[in-house]
């Protein structure tokens, strides 16, 4: 991929986090705040490097993540790995913490600590993991929340349940996954391919 820009970003992660949304140029643009002949530039651009796909119904055109390639599963790690590197200082200090988590296989920081930082009360995090690992992680967690004086607040789950409920559009995981990936962003590019 050549250079990216911000705002290129914003388009590709907006559409990969929210697979329950048919964004076309001008519902894209009013996300992105900016015009839709930017949005459809900038879809054009990606299309044409395989990142989106499109999908036409009638005169409409929507975009889709181009899954298929290894290429554009390489490039979407990249991007959440990046979106994750360029959060605000507040957050990547979270983002170090739930690093420290070593029994998740996906974990998403979320909700209000994305837009109030440190004035929101607590941190929201999603945490994925094997049955087996619960325990574990739930001991993680409360370890950072001694140290810490405001509290994670975790949504546990396993793997297979968090792919139901995001199949199911359930919307307290559409609104999770919307978050800053922490730990992994191949298992969650899996969740979101299939």
């Amino acid at each position: 991929m050549e250079n990216i820009s911000g705002t290129e970003m914003q388009f590709v992660l907006t559409v990969l986090k929210s697979p329950e949304q048919e964004y076309n140029a001008n519902s894209i643009s009013k996300e992105l705040n900016i015009s839709p002949m930017g949005a459809l530039k900038i879809a054009r651009k990606l299309e044409k490097e395989g990142i989106i796909k499109l999908k036409e119904m009638g005169r409409a055109r929507f975009y889709s993540i181009s899954f298929e390639s290894q290429y554009v599963k390489q490039y979407l790690r990249f991007l959440l790995m990046k979106e994750a590197e360029e959060a605000p200082p507040y957050i990547k200090m979270w983002i170090r913490e739930i690093r420290k988590v070593k029994n998740a296989e996906i974990a998403v920081i979320f909700g209000s600590v994305l837009q109030k930082q440190d004035k929101a009360n607590d941190v929201d995090v999603l945490l994925a993991t094997g049955q087996k690992k619960f325990a574990d992680l739930k001991k993680e967690v409360e370890a950072i929340n001694k140290v810490n004086t405001k509290k994670v607040h975790s949504i546990y789950t396993t793997l297979d349940i968090l792919g139901i409920s995001f199949k199911n559009h359930e919307k307290a995981v559409l609104d999770a996954v919307k978050g800053v990936v922490v730990i992994g962003e191949d298992n969650f590019l899996e969740l979101l391919s299939r």
